[in-house]
């Protein structure tokens, strides 16, 4: 038996080492770190006994305190025990507070295996040493003084566990701490010692002998299905229950993380895992992964739970509750870890009151970055970096902003001229714009009849047949592309496969059938912006191999520029004003208008469209590198127009109902592509009887309509639309457009798409920056979300982060 209780009187020369009793093998080495050496002992002179220092090596702490204080036999004030436990440089426990919990009969002995219990329930790596049990439950919280002419560490008193709301508002002389002859802690005494031992020694968190987990984790209610320890989260402090991961009060479409055996969801983190980025940016924490999950877990699950709020670092860190001092080590982590997820835009993104204080380093206020374009890419740059310190000024060639998105109002009610779809809301940067707005949603139903042109309605088998046979074709598609590398163009690769199904399974298409496989085949040229025939066969779904929002597709009623408008506020924007040069040879970055009028800057986020870039509006001087020209010239920018009629009364009641949207089997191959989709864009509750239909020209129909007059498009889609409906009177419309994006001088384009001949490296090209001085954003610079107005924000998000990892 090891001595307990006051040491035997010292002896001069050194005894045979006392066999250690079978306690748990693994918490004795584990404190001793396998030292073969007896402790140092130091002769007490005052009461001649012998008081040992910490035997873990490299320990520096000489006279060890025991935290715990368990017992009236505690070696706290003495210094005299058989062993020093040892968790940390600070913080050590004696052999007498040991065995009050360990032994059976001792009184601590129920209360360690209560515990114990909870912890097993509910824990993925069982570690149930008494060492774990007095970190988990008996240090001491640290929490900083909140006076800003203060900011000192503090230990506190008690023992209880705390609440954020005491984080938030603790201050020196509070009751919570007190000096060790308890008295008053005022803001003017010293720091402990302690403190700085934490904050000056970078490798002090490997010093430690537990793995650290913090309590009340914010994420709790999102990671149920989830061992706590498993995603640095005690869990002692966890409930055992399990849900789907619907988290109450939070909306649904928000979903950070993803549920076990769950995957391809875009904007989602595994809460579980250290991603390979995030241990390259932290090296330092990627041998304590769990202590970066729980940080990184606590800033995504606070940015959730609120996002129409900034979230600061400081309450990221109110949210840090772990007992003992490496809870400073852990916040002086969670700063870094806030930043780096700010810079990402995981975290205070969208439409926020702009902070009174930069979320990054006073060193940003010192740059100033001119955008060119307010679309929705160049408004979510400015914003951003606006956030983050810089001096930032957009200019717009255009009259108004929006770029590529243009609400029209002329027909009673929003209509966008370019997007107004969001395509997949799990996780969309906008939807979490319109929750912090506000604003409208309108959920779509997937449900689409197809009319043929003698107003019967195809059969749903039928439908259903050549559905199947349509995807059954892009899948052959998919294995071919595995074992070649030579490009063909998508269209005859789809019609290859046609024959091939047909000649090995005596398949037949009758006239009607194969008229349905060419409306799937102009919903598919709707879908890339351009007629297959232009489309690369190899590449043309490249951002597939990354993970998509998923989810509902819905629309947004009062259209996008109800969030560009307050992506706008409080940004300065200067309009009609053309850059046409940029001069990027220097220091600083030099751009000149039209009216040749100039500006200069640090850097620079161009945002321009690509059709724009491909016939050189802007002179680079010196010109930009040939990856980058190579994959300007490569991809392609999409066409597709819009056709919106405001109409007396709802004549497709009858025979439409329950969808937002149907479908027109084109007559003929000319045809394909001609109003092959009508969307009902009448708004819900409408009550004056009047009602908006919007359709689509795609693929080789958009070059049919360019010398056809707006009235002449007008009369082609009414003599459709009476075609599908010749049982009904289709009335004139009173008011109607037709969008010319080809001739828009300031887009050209409607989206971009991998043209024959090209991948999806091209996007990657098109987002590198040149010499850290010109940054590229806009839809066909995102490789995983391209030809959405999400890709193009993001790309804004991801450039406004490059320019500060630039600094």
């Amino acid at each position: 038996m090891p001595a307990r209780g006051r040491a035997k009187s010292p002896r001069v020369q050194r005894t045979p080492q006392r066999q250690l009793p079978k306690r748990k093998a693994a918490e004795i080495s584990s404190n001793s770190s396998g030292s073969t050496q007896d402790n140092d002992e130091v002769e007490d002179k005052s009461t001649k006994k012998m008081i040992r220092s910490c035997e873990r090596s490299r320990c520096p702490c000489q006279r060890p305190e025991c935290f715990v204080t368990a017992t009236d036999r505690c070696a706290r004030r003495s210094g005299v025990t058989a062993r020093w436990y040892h968790l940390s440089p600070g913080e050590h426990y004696c052999n007498e507070c040991f065995d009050h919990f360990y032994r059976s009969h001792k009184a601590g002995y129920r209360h360690y295996m209560q515990w114990k219990k909870q912890w097993v329930s509910n824990s993925k790596n069982s570690d149930t040493s008494i060492r774990s049990y007095l970190a988990d439950m008996h240090l001491k919280y640290w929490v900083q003084c909140n006076k800003e002419n203060c900011r000192k560490w503090r230990q506190l008193t008690f023992n209880k566990d705390i609440t954020p709301d005491l984080i938030k508002k603790y201050h020196c002389g509070m009751h919570t701490t007190s000096t060790k002859n308890g008295g008053v802690i005022s803001c003017s005494m010293p720091e402990d010692k302690l403190v700085q031992q934490v904050i000056s020694h970078p490798d002090w968190l490997s010093s430690l002998v537990y793995m650290p987990l913090v309590k009340k984790s914010p994420a709790i209610p999102f990671l149920s299905n989830y061992y706590p320890d498993g995603v640095g989260m005690s869990p002692s402090s966890v409930k055992s229950a399990q849900q789907n991961g619907d988290v109450e009060g939070v909306n649904s479409y928000f979903q950070p993380f993803y549920q076990p055996d769950e995957e391809g969801k875009a904007n989602c983190v595994r809460p579980d895992v250290m991603e390979e980025e995030e241990m390259e940016e932290f090296p330092d924490l990627a041998k304590n992964h769990q202590i970066y999950l729980a940080l990184r877990n606590i800033c995504l699950a606070l940015w959730n739970q609120n996002v129409k709020e900034m979230l600061t670092m400081r309450k990221c860190a109110e949210h840090c509750i772990v007992r003992g001092l490496v809870r400073i080590c852990l916040v002086s982590y969670l700063e870094k870890v806030f930043a780096s997820l700010t810079r990402k835009g995981l975290v205070n993104i969208g439409i926020l009151p702009q902070p009174q204080n930069t979320l990054l380093p006073q060193k940003c206020k010192q740059e100033k970055v001119i955008v060119i374009g307010a679309g929705f890419a160049g408004l979510a740059a400015a914003r951003q970096l606006q956030s983050f310190g810089f001096k930032v000024e957009i200019l717009e060639a255009n009259k108004r902003i929006g770029g590529r998105v243009w609400d029209d109002g002329s027909l009673g009610q929003c209509i966008g001229k370019g997007a107004q779809i969001v395509t997949g809301c799990i996780n969309n940067p906008i939807m979490i714009m319109c929750h912090q707005v506000g604003a409208k949603m309108r959920k779509m139903v997937d449900k689409c009849e197809l009319f043929q042109e003698t107003g019967r309605v195809t059969d749903r088998r039928l439908d259903r047949r050549v559905d199947f046979h349509f995807n059954a074709m892009l899948d052959a598609v998919a294995e071919w592309r595995k074992d070649v590398t030579d490009d063909v163009n998508l269209l005859d690769k789809l019609q290859e496969m046609h024959k091939t199904f047909v000649n090995e399974t005596n398949l037949t298409f009758n006239e009607h059938e194969m008229k349905i496989l060419q409306f799937h085949i102009s919903n598919l040229e709707y879908a890339c912006g351009a007629d297959l025939s232009q489309v690369s066969a190899l590449n043309w779904d490249q951002n597939e191999e990354f993970e998509q929002f998923a989810g509902d597709h819905c629309m947004l009623p009062e259209g996008y520029m109800i969030l560009l408008d307050k992506l706008a506020e409080g940004v300065d924007i200067t309009l009609n004003t053309e850059v046409t040069d940029i001069n990027y040879s220097g220091t600083d970055v030099v751009l000149t208008s039209v009216e040749e009028k100039t500006w200069t800057c640090d850097k620079v986020v161009i945002t321009v469209p690509l059709a724009v870039l491909q016939k050189e509006k802007i002179n680079f001087e010196p010109s930009l590198p040939i990856q980058k020209l190579d994959a300007i010239g490569s991809l392609g920018a999409g066409i597709i127009e819009k056709v919106a009629l405001k109409f007396p009364r709802r004549f497709w009641d009858k025979r439409v109902q329950g969808a937002d949207f149907f479908g027109h089997i084109p007559t003929s191959k000319d045809e394909k592509g001609l109003f092959g989709i009508f969307y009902d864009m009448t708004p819900k509750g409408n009550r004056d009887g009047s009602s908006v239909l919007m359709s689509v020209i795609s693929g080789d129909s958009v070059y049919t309509i360019q010398d056809m007059t707006d009235q002449e498009i007008r009369e082609k889609c009414l003599q459709v639309l009476r075609a599908m409906f010749p049982q009904e009177e289709v009335p004139d419309p009173t008011h109607y457009f037709v969008t010319r994006w080809s001739e828009e001088k300031y887009a050209r384009m409607a989206y971009s798409y991998v043209k024959l001949g090209c991948d999806g490296e091209a996007y990657d090209a098109m987002a590198e920056s040149v010499n850290d001085k010109l940054f590229f954003a806009g839809e066909a610079t995102h490789r995983q979300f391209p030809q959405t107005v999400t890709g193009a924000y993001l790309s804004g998000i991801r450039e406004a982060g490059k320019i500060v990892d630039v600094l």
